[in-house]
């Protein structure tokens, strides 16, 4: 059996990286809507946390993706969605991935 290799349709156009913070409203489906928005736009997602915030009624999502020219693009999008309260654009140095790579190692 032939296996064919397939070129990315879409390849990143930067090896820079950046974290998006998202709050929204918390309900089942609100994490897998985003990320499902990134994927059918062939948007790479590196890295994906989500937590509760204090109060019960949000969460936090915290994207770690490729900064490409369709990033704003794609903030545009998530911005426009019912569920999203805010999203903030960090450099990838932002500590959230950081901490969280400490547990594995």
């Amino acid at each position: 059996m032939m296996i064919e290799q397939v070129a990315d349709p879409l390849p990143q156009t930067s090896c820079a990286k950046v974290v998006l913070e998202i709050d929204v409203n918390d309900h089942p489906g609100v994490m897998s809507h985003i990320c499902n928005l990134f994927a059918r736009r062939a948007f790479n997602v590196e890295g994906i946390l989500c937590m509760p915030v204090s109060d019960g009624k949000r969460s936090r999502i915290w994207l770690l993706v490729f900064d490409d020219q369709r990033l704003e693009q794609m903030v545009r999008q998530v911005e426009k969605l019912e569920d999203v309260l805010a999203v903030r654009r960090h450099g990838a140095e932002h500590e959230v991935f950081e901490r969280l790579e400490s547990f594995f190692h």
